[in-house]
């Protein structure tokens, strides 16, 4: 009999139950078909970025082969068909991210553009001397340094949410240092150095118990998990289309409309604009007063495609089947003899970062390149992250619905080369 409040495990497990044909989906990848050092590449470093579907850089390439134009400018038939497209895209990422409204998605070039647009645009109306921004320890440099310079220009606080030993957020030192001074929290749904699922509707309600605003960075979340920022009751949102199998330099932020009403524009420039004199410029209305000049529009095409795909397969399916191959991964590499995983916290994606003992991360990542096998190595963007648990640096082997545990043995066997060579 199932546990009463056990209702979401059991729509996992129902959902891991259906057939997830993974040797399909790996087929529609044409980058995972290749020999690397004259090995069959591996490939786990999709929380840097992650491979394309053929049917996303079909549509890229046959929106510049057919339909390529600069868009809301045009009355002629390739900028209308230019149009459709873009605007389109939107509508998709509205519905992916549960937005109430398209006006609510703007396009940016990836989470990054997203958290400095909200940084410098709601922070330059709301943050002011003395005013605080919170944000964690386990933040990704890009949820760090647009609130540090945010803080410097106008004489604010960054406050710091510690984590413990596993990778978890001290909610605790989250409650005592969330206080009336605090103007934004911003924190990751998931951590990109740990994997970690942070609790982010618990941070949001007690964020909003005392009316401030909560941002996410969601860009290690939304190829993983599904979003609903209606049930969530965020107030920005923002993710990367290069990391759910999309193009690069393309990304969205969903913003309550009512905050995106108040604040100013990002940038000036075209397609901002409803009109311009020297005495005065009326910008135009939401989104596009957040969008100035021409945008990536084969990459909103492209972004279009890349939720389609994941909708064909569903996201409830992708997050059971990643938990499953998370679970072997963690338990495979537990067994080799000097490894430590780094960040083990009860509620994670498919992240796992670890270390050998006596041998540089650097090294790791060279040897297993040797063998095929792609993994990323370094601070990863998180340096106050090693800072914490003591380290330079990891090795990071990092999931995604192509995936297998095949390439989980093939990591597991190249490790066991590294010890060699270093033995």
């Amino acid at each position: 009999m199932t546990a009463p409040g056990n209702t979401e495990v059991v729509a996992r497990s129902s959902a891991s139950n259906r057939a997830f044909d993974v040797d399909r989906i790996r087929g529609e990848f044409p980058g995972l078909h290749q020999d690397i050092k004259g090995k069959p590449l591996v490939y786990l470093d999709n929380a840097a970025s992650s491979q394309k579907p053929q049917q996303v850089i079909d549509a890229i390439s046959d929106f510049y082969a057919h339909d390529y134009s600069n868009i809301h400018r045009g009355v002629h038939e390739l900028s209308e068909r230019a149009t459709k497209a873009y605007e389109s895209a939107r509508l998709k990422v509205q519905a992916f991210m549960g937005a109430a409204s398209e006006r609510e998605i703007v396009f940016v070039r990836g989470t990054t553009e997203g958290i400095n647009l909200v940084a410098d645009s709601f922070g330059r109306a709301n943050v002011g001397e003395g005013d605080e921004v919170l944000i964690t320890t386990m933040e990704h440099h890009s949820n760090i340094v647009p609130w540090q310079m945010l803080c410097e220009r106008n004489g604010a606080s960054l406050k710091v949410v510690p984590i413990n030993d596993r990778g978890e957020l001290e909610m605790e030192e989250f409650k005592k240092l969330l206080g009336s001074k605090t103007k934004i929290v911003a924190v990751g749904h998931v951590s990109n150095a740990l994997g970690t699922i942070n609790p982010i509707r618990t941070i949001i309600e007690l964020a909003h118990a005392q009316g401030t605003p909560v941002l996410i960075d969601g860009a290690q979340a939304a190829p993983h998990v599904a979003i609903d920022v209606r049930e969530l009751d965020c107030d920005f949102y923002t993710i990367s289309a290069h990391k759910m199998f999309g193009p690069s330099g393309m990304g969205a932020l969903y913003a309550k409309e009512s905050l995106l009403e108040k604040m100013p524009p990002y940038q000036g420039g075209g397609d901002m604009i409803l009109s311009v004199s020297f005495e005065k410029t009326t910008y135009n209305r939401l989104p596009f007063r957040f969008e100035a000049g021409t945008p990536n529009i084969a990459g909103a095409v492209g972004f279009g495609a890349t939720i389609d795909y994941l909708n064909g397969i569903g996201m409830d399916r992708i997050a059971a089947y990643e938990e499953e191959l998370l679970d072997y991964g963690t338990n495979a590499l537990r067994d080799v003899p000097g490894l430590r995983i780094v960040g083990e916290a009860s509620h994670k994606a498919s992240v796992i970062s670890f270390v050998l003992d006596g041998i540089h991360p650097h090294d790791i990542g060279t040897i297993l390149d040797q063998e095929g096998i792609a993994v990323r190595t370094g601070h990863h963007c998180a340096q106050p992250v090693m800072d914490r648990f003591g380290v330079a640096a990891t090795a990071r082997a990092s999931l995604a619905l192509y995936n297998t545990r095949e390439d989980i043995d093939r990591l597991v066997e190249g490790l066991a080369t590294v010890r060699e060579v270093f033995s």
